[in-house]
């Protein structure tokens, strides 16, 4: 259900700049064709992410409520409505709860408003053609607003697998309100269950958040560490290892990330941001002068921030930590982006739209030709792989077509036990969902070996079906999905992917020159450090997003690598001007700015 972020740091494509211009030259701007389509990985299963069993959960709960309630009813035909409702529990687990109250609403009112949709149409016409269409363009807009908000995970998937079931389920007018009606009950039980663990532990997103950036920052110190050890024994000019340069980019985003955190707690809890903001400060110093960082203590203030326990306090406040924690309620993270700007004419949102509505209309129309009676199948996988770029949607695609071929053998195990009586198809439901949130963190071709098998019995509720039938329809309409949902990805093109890149470049060299401009006096150095991270972040960002994509000129990664590397000596900079006169082992500025300087030379 929720979907496995992709791989933040693929290996540079062929043709791609980095390859074809040697230091100090012209890119020859060529266009870039196809790229090799990649096997080896991705089938690898990772780490689980560390909050897994919130969502799972979560949703086994808000699910269960008005299941048995129905169950007790003897209404279960009408499942189908309340779980639109309760799969809304599967979001905004790390949010703040401040955030998440407003969020989870929205998720709610978005999942109701798209359920209505589909329930009208059905309602107003049975054409398979029509219902396929509105499928197709509901499930574009539900991607574009969800990757416009940063919703996720698991993002639009939820939103299309509910709203294209209901848009093929038999509807009249008159039943729309009462079956909203039981949608919105579902959300309230979800936002309840949500919202719940607020009342044992009500900052505890924001102490994961922060210790995720301590542990990303010890991360990219002892890889600092490691290549100014190789750069000692072989010499100056040592160029800094691979692996360095993703930790970095980790440590960044997840620095940025738990400063966006902090901020969305709201002003009413001041006090428990500024100690977690202090733990913040002692992370971005590391990413900026990651020679000088201690990997060990920064972990130990990680492993100091489980449970409810007081926040670790650093020892030794640095000079210039008070006016930078005075400063965080106002620009940590930079000015907001309208919503309007993110989905104007030129966004880089609307290829990735463009391509989800053609690919789930030839996939749904495909589904049509061959006479299959579920075309919202064939629709829900091709919109499912849609990723930031066409290898990542390739990787997607194999992972559906592999966790589903295998669903469906689990559904054929599952079957016989599950047609025993309601109460055992609710209990196979809900461990089902349980798995599927435990396993797809870890790849999602793992998580949709459970959500195979439960979409499947959901279908069920209703009335019990023929297994045969079932499984016959689903590999068909997956192998449909996945082939044509590949083919609109790699047709329909995204040439702004490389404008995207040049005003990440743009943007991060704006961002270095008021932090410049701070250092010379001319302005706050805080928030515009903080801007400074958050413009690399998506710089890094824009050019994972680009290396992956068919169809376009050349990718300037020489010059993004040059601004990533000038906007992190800026960040080594401030920390040397705002905390570099003492620390918490009372060294003062010329240690840390030798080590700074060192490090700064082995990169160059």
């Amino acid at each position: 259900m929720s979907s496995t972020p992709p791989s933040p740091h693929p290996e540079p494509a062929a043709g791609s700049e980095a390859e074809a211009v040697a230091p100090g030259t012209e890119a020859a701007p060529r266009p870039v064709r196809a790229r090799r389509l990649p096997l080896a990985g991705v089938l690898r299963p990772g780490k689980p992410s560390d909050i897994w069993f919130k969502p799972a959960t979560s949703v086994v709960v808000a699910t269960a409520l008005p299941n048995l309630t129905l169950l007790a009813l003897g209404r279960l035909d009408l499942v189908m409505y309340t779980m639109a409702g309760s799969f809304c529990a599967l979001y905004t687990h790390n949010l703040p709860y401040a955030a998440r109250a407003r969020v989870l609403a929205g998720v709610v009112a978005g999942m109701t408003a798209s359920i209505a949709v589909a329930l009208v149409t059905a309602s107003l016409t049975g054409s398979a053609a029509v219902l396929v269409a509105v499928g197709a363009l509901l499930a574009a807009a539900q991607k574009t607003l969800c990757d416009a908000t940063r919703v996720g995970p698991p993002g639009h998937l939820i939103f299309t697998f509910i709203s294209s079931a209901t848009l093929f389920a038999p509807q009249s007018l008159g039943q729309v309100p009462g079956h909203l009606a039981l949608t919105l009950a579902g959300g309230a039980v979800a936002w309840l269950v949500g919202m719940a663990p607020a009342l044992v532990r009500p900052h505890g997103p924001e102490r994961r958040a922060t210790a995720r950036a301590l542990h990303a920052t010890a991360a990219y110190a002892e890889a600092a560490h490691a290549d100014a050890t190789r750069a000692d024994a072989t010499g100056p000019g040592t160029p800094t290892g691979p692996g360095t340069e993703r930790a970095r980019a980790a440590a960044a985003g997840a620095v940025h990330a738990a400063w966006q955190s902090l901020l969305a707690t709201g002003t009413r809890t001041v006090q428990a941001r500024r100690s977690l903001a202090r733990l913040v400060v002692r992370a971005e110093e590391a990413l900026a002068v990651p020679e000088a960082a201690d990997p060990e203590t920064l972990r130990s203030w990680a492993a100091g921030l489980r449970g409810t326990g007081a926040v670790p306090r650093p020892r030794g406040a640095h000079p210039g930590e008070e006016a930078e924690l005075l400063g965080v309620d106002a620009e940590l993270a930079g000015p907001k982006v309208p919503l309007w700007r993110r989905l104007a004419p030129g966004s880089p949102l609307l290829p990735v739209a463009l391509r989800t509505a053609v690919g789930c209309a030839l996939a749904g129309y495909a589904s049509l030709a061959l006479g299959i009676g579920r075309p919202y199948w064939a629709l829900v996988t091709a919109a499912s792989l849609y990723q930031a770029n066409v290898t990542l949607t390739w990787n997607r695609g194999v992972q559906r077509v592999v966790g589903n071929l295998i669903g469906v053998l689990a559904f054929a195990a599952i079957a016989p036990f599950a047609h025993l009586g309601h109460a055992e198809l609710i209990v196979c439901c809900l461990a089902l969902a349980f798995g599927a949130e435990a396993l797809i963190t870890r790849n999602y071709w793992l998580g949709s070996v459970c959500v195979t098998p439960m979409a499947l019995l959901v279908t069920e509720f209703a009335r019990i079906q023929q297994p045969g039938e079932l499984i016959l329809d689903r590999v068909v309409d997956t192998l449909v999905g996945a082939v044509l949902g590949v083919a609109a990805a790699v047709l329909v093109t995204n040439r702004r992917a490389v404008d995207q890149i040049e005003n990440a470049i743009a943007a991060t060299d704006r961002a270095r020159e008021h932090a410049e401009a701070g250092l010379a006096g001319a302005g706050a150095v805080e928030p515009a450090r903080r801007r400074l991270t958050a413009a690399l972040v998506e710089l890094r960002a824009a050019a994972d997003a680009a290396a992956g994509e068919w169809w376009q000129r050349a990718l300037p990664e020489q010059r993004v690598l040059a601004a990533e590397r000038a906007g992190h000596r800026t960040l080594a900079a401030t920390v040397r001007r705002l905390h570099g006169h003492g620390g918490e082992n009372g060294q003062g500025t010329r240690a840390r700015a030798g080590a700074a300087d060192a490090w700064e030379g082995a990169r160059a």
